[in-house]
């Protein structure tokens, strides 16, 4: 059998910074922009773009571009995106440098152990300083070539294009040097790289082909999802009948929801695929561990959101919520609308939080929600949805009473005494003594009863307060004796 083995075009990962001009770079390369559907310019969701660029021979080359949220919450995504990916793109700006976000992709870009070219973009903007930017990356580790490294560089400005074509030939070159290689006539596989529930067509999922063809009529498996590929689109959304490797492609009707990240194999015929769904179920990876075995009050909540990307961001910021009372629990987690059957799993008044992030709730849903007392809070930004969160949280964790302590003085001396009141003099040894408060009354240590202050004096005149080191003479109301060497305590309840 001949080697049917040929070279394959790069899939690429741009990374880095938000704000960093990502999604401007992938807007110019494609010559439409990212950033005008996104809320809040946050790149929300993990896409996939082929593009062609000529060769320093004028042929016309392939490049697949993933474009990675920048945003802290989506780390899990941007790591998924490099092991994805055979070269990443680490995108930094000239004019605000090396930030937390760019270090973090580095490191996920050397765990990965795939190639990386370090784009410095926004070189047209006035504040823009390459050369700082440079050391700044050299401190920081990054050495780039001419600068005590090997890692190669471009100098680009995504806004106007100046060196973008300089970058996509850099990717070529490096594509060459990498041998990156498939067979077409194999059976494809790759990963599932985003997964999103049409209310019309049903589970769909887009995959990138890493290796073989995928043709009508197969069927797809990612670890226990099953699809046969009736429906297959590139990019673009067109329907297509084949796609090979290091295409993006979205193919429509699984039987469940696959896991973003996970990896795909097709087959030719369902009975193989089957078998293979099978033997997943058996193995025992898809067991999920349970983790809560604390007494903390536990705050359910129900999630759902428009694409398996966000809600993977979600649920990992809502991990980061901690609280010494209380934890959140994600009791029901989805893509699509917030349905009738997610709602009646809330018993009515209930502590649950019902949260929508870039998705409606049924009608049906919010009339049972209103009939409970239930609210149901909707989200297009993640960091306003865990914003709000946090303040839920100090809302609702259990609130404990304690006192506390605000003064305490030694008596020196105890004067005239009625059945109710009596006068005595002392001196304030810690914090301060209130007019008007509630005081232990303490004789070795112990409380023998309480009182309370109702004058109070300070070398002969009223006062309200009396501070650390001062003397005072003051009416007591109280039934017990108080006597000489006896300590009285000032206190505040104070709920936590």
């Amino acid at each position: 059998k001949e080697n049917k083995i040929i070279s394959r075009p790069p899939v690429v990962a741009v990374m880095g910074h938000i704000d960093h001009g990502k999604s401007t770079l992938l807007g110019y390369i494609r010559k439409t922009n990212v950033t005008e559907t996104e809320t809040g310019g946050i790149t929300q969701k993990i896409s996939a773009y082929e593009v062609i660029h000529k060769d320093e021979n004028g042929q016309d080359r392939k490049i697949t571009f993933l474009d990675t949220p920048g945003h802290e919450a989506f780390s899990k995504m941007r790591e998924r995106g490099a092991r994805i990916a055979d070269i990443a793109i680490l995108v930094v700006s000239a004019e605000d440098g090396v930030k937390p976000q760019t270090i973090e992709a580095w490191k996920t870009i050397v765990e990965s152990k795939i190639p990386c070219i370090v784009t410095i973009n926004k070189i047209d903007k006035p504040g823009a300083n390459v050369e700082k930017t440079k050391i700044d990356l050299a401190e920081k580790e990054i050495y780039l070539e001419n600068y005590g490294g090997k890692i190669p560089f471009a100098e680009i400005s995504a806004k106007v294009g100046t060196g973008v074509d300089n970058l996509l030939s850099l990717i070529l070159l490096l594509s060459e040097m990498e041998s990156l290689e498939g067979n077409l006539d194999e059976n494809a596989n790759g990963y599932v790289i985003e997964v999103n529930l049409d209310s019309r067509r049903g589970i769909m999922a887009t995959l990138i082909i890493k290796n073989g063809t995928i043709k009508k009529g197969m069927t797809v498996v990612a670890e226990d999802s099953l699809c046969s590929t009736r429906i297959i689109e590139n990019f673009k959304g067109e329907m297509i009948d084949e796609a090979s490797f290091s295409s993006p492609v979205r193919i429509v009707g699984f039987d469940k929801m696959p896991r973003a990240g996970a990896k795909f194999q097709s087959f030719n015929k369902k009975a193989e695929a089957e078998e293979e769904a099978k033997k997943f179920k058996t193995s025992g990876k898809n067991k999920k561990e349970d983790t809560n075995e604390n007494n903390k009050k536990i705050i359910p909540i129900i999630l759902k959101a428009d694409v398996a990307g966000s809600l993977e961001a979600i649920e990992k910021e809502i991990g980061k919520i901690q609280n010494d009372t209380a934890e959140f629990k994600i009791v029901l987690s989805g893509i699509g609308p917030i349905s009738e059957g997610d709602v009646k799993g809330v018993s009515s008044g209930a502590e649950a939080v019902v949260l929508g992030f870039n998705v409606k709730a049924d009608k049906s849903a919010t009339e049972i929600a209103e009939k409970r007392g239930i609210t149901i809070s909707f989200f297009d930004i993640i960091y306003k949805l865990t914003e709000w969160l946090a303040g839920e949280m100090e809302a609702k964790r259990p609130r404990v009473e304690t006192v506390e302590v605000t003064g305490r003085a030694k008596i020196i001396r105890a004067f005239s005494r009625t059945k109710e009141r009596q006068i005595i003099g002392g001196k304030v040894v810690e914090g301060q003594i209130n007019l008007n408060s509630t005081v232990k009354i303490m004789r070795r240590d112990f409380e023998i009863g309480r009182g309370k202050i109702v004058n109070l004096e300070k070398t002969k005149t009223k006062t309200s307060m009396v501070e650390e080191g001062s003397e005072f003479g003051m009416m007591i109301e109280s039934k017990i004796e108080i006597v000489a060497g006896d300590v009285i305590e000032s206190f505040a309840v104070v709920q936590k």
